[in-house]
């Protein structure tokens, strides 16, 4: 759990750096650089247009990064359970299938024939 929420905080960092490093740039290639238009600084227009690019593509490729990463550290439980949805799949009726309707319940000799059976039988043993 403390890595996973290590890396979600660098992903945060990383995009708010992201966010205010764009905002700097100039979509025209001026932005940050255009303010330093010196020939001889050590850091001159072209180099911060460079450096900004660079930190731009850096930034990204860390916060894709970092998201896998996140993504392989998600605290999983252990036991395994099954998702609701599988559990109500399972359990669905197949709406092809034919209905079974309740059966009588196997016919029984009626009560009259069975007392005359029982009579027949009294009266030959007399």
């Amino acid at each position: 759990m403390a890595i996973y929420t290590l890396i979600s905080i660098l992903i945060i960092l990383a995009s708010i750096l992201l966010i205010l490093v764009v905002l700097v740039q100039n979509s025209k290639g001026g932005g940050l650089a255009a303010n330093f238009t010196g020939a001889g600084q050590i850091m001159g227009a072209r180099k911060t247009t460079d450096f900004l690019e660079k930190a731009t593509w850096t930034l990204a490729a860390s916060i894709v990064i970092l998201s896998l990463l996140a993504t392989a550290a998600i605290p999983r439980k252990n036991k395994t359970e099954r998702s609701m949805i599988e559990q109500q799949i399972n359990r669905a009726v197949d709406p092809d299938a034919i209905p079974t309707l309740p059966t009588a319940l196997p016919s029984q000799p009626a009560a009259g024939n069975q007392n005359q059976g029982q009579e027949d039988n009294n009266n030959q043993g007399k």
